[in-house]
């Protein structure tokens, strides 16, 4: 059996601040950082094989904590956010105003939505399950920890869930949050826990937009 820690970067200063984030680079928030210690914490009794991250600061720094500097920390750009082209970077009040249409998509169907410098949703979720695929391939037997990102994770549970159609606010994923996933041949993927986020004191919830 393959077991694979799910972890969301902990709070970056996009999220602070209510921005849409996509491929900036946000670093993590001062909070952001007392929370991916209490995941820290929360995880110490685990031992990783291996860890692996997306490329933007806010994850990697979320991995290098939580390694505490005893397993490999491998960059994966399969791993990166989703990219929102001119979207990235901009308060979600001005993204509201601007973009009333595809605000509303947002709102209502992620899964659809698609503009100019926007990679879908659709490629996202093929990029990051081929991706897993292969580690189940090349780590049998190994437990590990994949941090990633809110618009990563989600399209990514929806196919090892199997779920089609809307799904993106089906399915809640917090900062320094944590879902747990065993793999078996014989069964395919099992979510054994989904969401963890018992050991956060402060968060905020961006389950409207």
């Amino acid at each position: 059996m393959m077991i694979i820690y799910f972890i969301r970067h902990g709070e970056s200063v996009g999220n602070k601040e209510n921005r849409f984030r996509g491929r900036h680079d946000f670093d993590l928030s001062a909070n952001g950082i007392n929370q991916v210690e209490a995941l820290k914490d929360e995880l110490s009794d685990i031992t990783f094989d291996c860890v692996y991250t997306s490329p933007l600061l806010r994850a990697k720094k979320t991995a290098q904590i939580i390694s505490q500097d005893r397993v490999q920390v491998t960059t994966a750009e399969e791993l990166i956010n989703v990219s929102l082209g001119s979207w990235e970077n901009k308060p979600k009040e001005d993204i509201r105003r601007k973009y009333p249409e595809l605000w509303d998509i947002w709102l209502t169907a992620p899964e659809e939505l698609e503009f100019e410098g926007m990679e879908t949703f659709a490629e996202v979720q093929k990029r990051s399950f081929q991706f897993i695929m292969q580690l189940v391939s090349d780590h049998a037997d190994q437990t590990m920890a994949i941090v990633t990102h809110r618009a990563v994770l989600k399209p990514l549970f929806a196919a090892l869930l199997g779920i089609s159609g809307r799904y993106f606010w089906k399915i809640d994923v917090d900062t320094a949050s944590y879902s747990i996933v065993e793999f078996r041949p014989q069964r395919g993927f099992t979510f054994t826990c989904i969401n963890q986020n018992k050991h956060l004191e402060n968060y905020i919830r961006e389950d409207l937009g």
